[in-house]
């Protein structure tokens, strides 16, 4: 046999080998072993028993008897931060002429979280009135068409029929576009509607920030002491005259700015230097639904949860111009007839735009169609009183079929 045969026939035997005792023990140690190989390739079979698993029935299904009772308790937070409270006109025994006087803010919580504070303070109404003829909707000019002349009726058919909290002045006879009123005068239009009403009273300019500081100032002195709400100081007025006015008066004052919470807070700190924070109610400016609601929403929701967070410089009530809704032209021209018709559409455009400021805090609302005035009271009667739910753990039970 040759020695390369030879060498074969042992290294079979030797692979013989190693699957007998591979078979036997299952494992295999060589010592001192060297192997010369080209390819060296093992195949193991390992043997898995398969154990039989145990057969686990599903239980029975029962048809229950009863629900689980469990109670509801909604999460509370403590917010460290708490809203001012601003009151709007002065009785006699304070040093004015009002039957009664309304109080804004005061809230310690997000907008109607009765689980965690109720509001002390409901949002109020005032309804806008115009000391001089001005184009309106005709939804809105046939309520008011016979004083759109006369404030002083106005103010009256706005207390009397409609229920107006407040009346919110508007002189914009005074723009030097217009009719240019004197300061003088405007303040007689002021005294004339405090003695035809005694609800409190907000007072607006035109917008001229050098002419509504004359006729602001003119209408704090001749209306001393009765706690008017003026509207409004911005930052683009000479803050330090107008604010001096009506601290001297005993007044208070809406701060106006622009979408823009920075803005508040300059304004707010200029206007610290002369009057308390229990006179300044802000506004971060009111938007139509459609053109630009949600940005207001926005605004003013992230300015009460900064407060509500611990911001003193935003602090205050927050008013809305709710009337800017008709300045949307969906809500007064003629449309097409799947629009609806506009005398509806008008008022519906209004409380919306009312109704989806309010859940973001809105403490102070200027409004002017009757029924949207009427809708927003509702609502606002049925948000802020706290009621006791009905426990209805049994209602699947006790349905009747």
């Amino acid at each position: 046999m040759s020695k390369k045969n030879k060498e074969k026939e042992d290294f079979s035997d030797f692979g013989f080998d190693i699957i007998k005792l591979l078979s036997e023990f299952q494992e295999i140690e060589l010592e001192n072993v060297e192997i010369k190989v080209k390819e060296l390739e093992f195949l193991l079979q390992p043997f898995i028993s398969r154990i039989p698993l145990p057969k686990i029935e599903a239980p029975p299904k029962v048809k229950p008897k009863e629900i689980l009772e469990e109670e509801f308790h909604p999460p509370i937070m403590k917010y460290p931060g708490e809203i001012v409270e601003v009151k709007i006109g002065a009785t006699k025994s304070e040093g004015g002429s009002r039957g009664k006087t309304v109080t804004i803010g005061g809230e310690k919580a997000p907008a109607f979280y009765l689980f965690e504070s109720p509001p002390p303070n409901p949002p109020v109404i005032s309804i806008d009135v115009f000391d001089m003829k001005i184009p309106l909707a005709k939804a809105v000019k046939m309520h008011v068409e016979d004083v759109l002349e006369d404030p002083v009726a106005w103010a009256k058919k706005a207390v009397e029929k409609w229920g107006a909290e407040v009346i919110n002045l508007h002189l914009v006879s005074i723009d030097p576009l217009l009719k240019d009123t004197k300061p003088s005068e405007a303040a007689k239009t002021v005294e004339d509607v405090l003695q035809a009403v005694d609800v409190p009273l907000t007072v607006g300019g035109c917008g001229d920030p050098e002419k509504d500081l004359k006729v602001f100032e003119k209408v704090a002195e001749v209306a001393e002491g009765e706690n008017i709400l003026f509207n409004s100081v911005t930052l683009n007025m000479d803050i330090k005259k107008v604010a001096e006015a009506i601290k001297k008066h005993n007044h208070c004052v809406i701060a106006f700015t622009a979408m823009n919470m920075d803005d508040a807070r300059e304004l707010n700190r200029k206007l610290y230097e002369f009057l308390p924070k229990n006179k300044i109610v802000i506004d971060t400016t009111t938007a139509a639904l459609g053109y630009g609601l949600d940005y207001a929403f926005t605004v003013m929701e992230r300015t009460r949860l900064a407060a509500l967070m611990g911001d003193a410089e935003l602090q205050h009530p927050i008013s809305s111009g709710t009337t800017n809704a008709w300045a949307a032209r969906e809500a007064w021209m003629t449309m097409e007839s799947k629009w609806g018709p506009k005398e509806l559409r008008g008022p519906i455009w209004e409380t919306v735009s009312a109704l989806t400021l309010l859940l973001a805090g809105v403490d102070y609302f200027m409004m002017m169609h009757p029924a949207a005035v009427k809708t927003v009271k509702e609502v606002i009667k049925k948000l802020t009183v706290k009621e006791e739910t009905e426990k209805i753990y049994n209602w699947i039970t006790s349905l009747k079929r």
